[in-house]
């Protein structure tokens, strides 16, 4: 099996960003929805941004956000990739000038492989717990079960993911990457240097068995 990739979300800090990437982060996770507890402006973010070093990817998560304004986080973080997890459609994802993901709230009855096939343009499909009126970041884990073991795109796996967890998420789904964000906190916003380096080195140790 490939070596499953790690992204931490929800960064705010630079301090939190360094100690991902020292603990062996793949991707950092920039918010820019105002209604979540973890949202960054885009100065901020810019600034968390020029601290990094090379091969880190930055992601701009985005929740049915204006045209206008995902262009203006793109021009001033230069962020690698974007993240949508409103009610975009494939036509709106693919407009900008960076590769995309698209995330899918796992909701009774959803088909997956429609939407799959919905968003063939996407770089990876990131599957989150469904909470009605909450777009992500709930906290709670779904039934890894309903993740077929053959897809066509690749998987990231996300909600309620902690190094409780990690390993079986792991050794259950083989997705490509897991994302976390509220696993690792102190509060929101704040991550917890203990709890991401735990949490990286159980998702290590889950692809080395």
């Amino acid at each position: 099996m490939n070596r499953t990739r790690v992204k931490i979300c929800g960064i705010t800090r630079t301090e939190d960003a360094l100690h991902a990437v020292q603990a062996g982060a793949d991707a950092l996770g920039f918010v820019f929805y105002a209604k979540s507890p973890r949202a960054v402006d885009v100065e901020k973010a810019a600034d968390i941004n020029r601290h990094l070093p090379a091969f880190i990817t930055t992601t701009a998560l985005f929740v049915d956000a204006e045209t206008d304004y995902i262009d203006r986080v793109i021009r001033q973080t230069r962020i690698d990739l974007l993240q949508f997890h409103g009610h975009e459609d494939e036509r709106f994802c693919n407009q900008f000038s960076r590769p995309y993901i698209k995330a899918l709230r796992m909701k009774p009855g959803l088909d997956l492989g429609a939407e799959v096939k919905r968003f063939s343009s996407a770089q990876a499909i990131l599957l989150d717990a469904y909470q009605p009126g909450v777009p992500g970041g709930t906290g709670e884990v779904f039934d890894w079960d309903r993740i077929p073991e053959s897809h066509p795109a690749p998987i990231i796996l996300a909600g309620g993911l902690n190094s409780a967890n990690i390993a079986e998420a792991v050794s259950v789904v083989r997705p490509y990457a897991v994302d976390v964000s509220g696993g690792v906190e102190a509060s929101k916003g704040i991550k917890d240097a203990a709890k991401v380096t735990t949490f990286i080195n159980e998702v290590t140790r889950a692809n080395n068995n």
